[in-house]
């Protein structure tokens, strides 16, 4: 390149850089939308294609139900669970914030994801869904259908449902339980059924529900049977 188409190329450059710096910053609107967009960092993850996968340590939010979103977020807050991450973004908010980003996640139509192959066993397989389905009345666990829906995709308002989970996620969650760094509001239901299970079981579980495809329409149903088979603090008709 000549001295002169040299000199052309930085005069160009240096043009463009200049209006650059005088443009007008842009407007960021200050929405519920672009306040939340961070949680997509780990909430929402998509392939090179742009579709969804499961293959993540973190759950969806869009869809659950808005009360299970609320207490969480409580209880991230106020160290009923443990994830310090989440406890840094939430500390310092106040209640009725923490309810608006729970009904902002809950108004979104929630995200039909592919099941994940779980390497395990027929056997252990079915053992999962033998808990799933019909419990262990021998150990006192209620089957998962019980309270989560007869399509485990959760009940309004504070059920979350249980497909479409990340097999890690799931088992992260039934240790933290058993070793009481998730905590919900008493009666904590779902410590009480993790003391009796054994490893095997949960992964046995954990297995089998990311194993499972999600409905077309996964919404959490309206309603549910109750009495729930145990009383739950964290959600207050089963009390």
């Amino acid at each position: 390149m000549s001295s002169r188409s040299l000199r052309l190329f930085f005069a160009s450059l240096f043009g463009v850089l200049a209006c650059a710096a005088t443009a007008a910053p842009q407007t960021v609107p200050d929405t519920i939308d672009q306040r939340l967009l961070a949680c997509a960092t780990c909430h929402a993850r998509v392939n090179a294609r742009g579709n969804p996968v499961n293959d993540s340590f973190y759950p969806r939010l869009q869809g659950k139900p808005a009360g299970y979103l609320y207490h969480q977020l409580l209880n991230f807050r106020d160290g009923r669970r443990q994830y310090p991450l989440m406890t840094y973004l939430v500390e310092h908010l106040p209640d009725a914030y923490l309810r608006e980003i729970a009904q902002h996640f809950a108004a979104l139509p929630p995200t039909v994801l592919p099941p994940q192959a779980s390497g395990l066993s027929a056997a252990v397989l079915e053992r999962g869904r033998q808990l799933v389905v019909d419990g262990d009345a021998a150990r006192k666990v209620p089957a998962c259908v019980a309270c989560h829906g007869a399509r485990l995709t959760g009940v309004q308002p504070n059920i979350p449902g249980l497909l479409g989970l990340p097999r890690d996620y799931v088992n992260a969650q039934f240790g933290a339980w058993r070793n009481k760094v998730r905590r919900a509001h008493g009666p904590d239901c779902m410590a009480d059924i993790t003391a009796r299970l054994s490893l095997e079981d949960v992964a046995a579980v954990s297995g089998w529900l990311a194993a499972q495809p999600m409905p077309l329409d996964p919404r959490p149903a309206e309603s549910i049977a109750r009495p729930l088979p145990l009383a739950c603090g964290s959600d207050p008709e089963a009390r």
